[in-house]
């Protein structure tokens, strides 16, 4: 159980998607505007990567390194499949987002249509991707232990995200030098909250 609620903290605020390694900053700053598509979005996100990361762990696991086959027949012992992990981690990632994109469509119209072009864009969104790669890279244990850990980076993303939008919002009234206006102070203000979670580094579970 403390493994698990250690995964959870630290993927959600000292490994955090958008903080500590900016993954996926193209819709973080693009649908950042308002609160209420940046949550809708950022929900999407924790849905796909608690989704995608035990599915890829399984994959990996049972059909991708060497010597996953193993379970079918001892013939297949010697045989390593890592070399597909890019192409069908993407493949279930697109899968899922296609049925995310459905689910938004039928249940949210208008959240749908405000996130427009960056629904179907969170296929590529690198930090989709990433999580499952640092799940490949950090060999955990068992399902549980990367279940756990998409759904923390997805919360993550999502706090980034939201935390960002709402100080957006706010700064629309405020008197900032016309030359920072838009993307200059965004990514000045994510500079900041990025050392400010740094502070995080710090927790000892």
């Amino acid at each position: 159980m403390e493994d698990i609620l250690n995964i959870f903290i630290k993927s959600v605020f000292i490994d955090n998607m958008v903080f500590a390694y900016f993954l996926g900053m193209c819709s973080y700053l693009a649908v950042s505007k308002t609160v209420k598509t940046s949550f809708g979005l950022g929900i999407a996100v924790v849905f796909v990567l608690t989704i995608t990361i035990p599915i890829n762990f399984l994959m990996e696991k049972y059909l991708l390194k060497e010597g996953a086959l193993a379970w079918i027949s001892s013939d297949f012992a010697d045989v390593d499949l890592s070399f597909l992990t890019f192409i069908l981690f993407i493949a279930v990632i697109a899968s899922m987002v296609q049925l995310v994109e459905m689910i938004i469509e039928k249940f949210s119209p208008a959240l749908y249509s405000s996130l427009g072009i960056f629904l179907p864009l969170i296929a590529v969104n690198c930090a989709i991707l990433g999580g499952a790669l640092f799940m490949s890279e950090r060999e955990y244990a068992n399902i549980g232990e990367a279940t756990v850990f998409g759904f923390g980076s997805g919360i993550g993303w999502l706090l980034a995200i939201v935390g960002i939008a709402a100080i957006r919002e706010k700064i629309k009234y405020s008197n900032i030098p016309k030359p920072l206006k838009g993307l200059g102070i965004t990514f000045i203000i994510t500079g900041l909250m990025g050392l400010a979670f740094m502070g995080f580094m710090g927790i000892d579970i």
